[in-house]
């Protein structure tokens, strides 16, 4: 399916599942175009926002589970990572439920922060899982050598959770640019993302442009991943 998304996206025919030729107007059409490129603002700065914040709430948890008691960490766990395990359509749901109760209006806001709420459980596996394999001895020699907590954290802790920081951001950005059922349930006036906005092309008519649009995210999702596996061998 993706290759023949890619082909497609240069066929000169408007009816995409006939080939008439190759052309790149399609992807001139789609980076010339102000709706699409409203739908990528909204969805990067969405995606940056919930990334950041996802991150730093992430790794405060990570530390957190790292000290609590085991009965308490297996139930903050469940709790945290139910985003997981919870059916995107039902999480949607009721995440829309919410907010209108509260009285909260539809929108880009209102996709932030749903983005934050799931995005969390997904930046916190890398760097839990980076945080487990630190020696304790680590921290007990630099206590030992006089440093406090807070040197502790920002010259051992801190670095030694890179990798897992920067391949939690960006798995919490793949995730938060692709989503759709969550922003299609919560998307106001002027919320459209890029994923909202190819379903809304696809319902009007499938054209080789939606394969275009399609590809650029493919690309960037690939480019995203590459990088944080070059950043994670360079520092190993």
């Amino acid at each position: 399916p993706l290759v023949f998304v890619v082909a497609y996206s240069f066929n000169s025919n408007r009816v995409v599942s006939v080939w008439r030729g190759f052309t790149f107007s399609w992807y001139s059409e789609v980076l010339g175009n102000d709706a699409i490129q409203r739908a990528l603002f909204n969805s990067l700065r969405i995606g940056f926002v919930a990334t950041i914040v996802s991150v730093v709430l992430a790794t405060g948890l990570a530390i957190g589970l790292l000290t609590m008691a085991r009965a308490g960490r297996t139930f903050a766990w469940t709790l945290i990572g139910a985003p997981l395990i919870i059916p995107e359509i039902v999480f949607a749901i009721g995440t829309l439920s919410l907010f209108v109760q509260s009285r909260i209006p539809l929108g880009v806001n209102a996709i932030t922060l749903a983005h934050i709420a799931f995005c969390i459980p997904f930046a916190l596996l890398p760097i839990r899982a980076r945080l487990r394999g630190v020696d304790p001895a680590v921290y007990e020699a630099a206590a030992d050598l006089g440093a406090n907590e807070w040197t502790i954290f920002r010259r051992i802790t801190m670095p030694l959770l890179a990798p897992g920081i920067v391949a939690g951001a960006l798995l919490a950005f793949i995730i938060s640019l692709d989503d759709f059922i969550v922003s299609y349930f919560l998307a106001g006036p002027g919320g459209t993302t890029l994923p909202v906005y190819i379903f809304g092309m696809i319902r009007n008519a499938i054209t080789p442009g939606v394969n275009a649009l399609s590809t650029l995210m493919l690309i960037a999702s690939i480019l995203i991943v590459s990088l944080s596996y070059l950043l994670a061998r360079k520092r190993r």
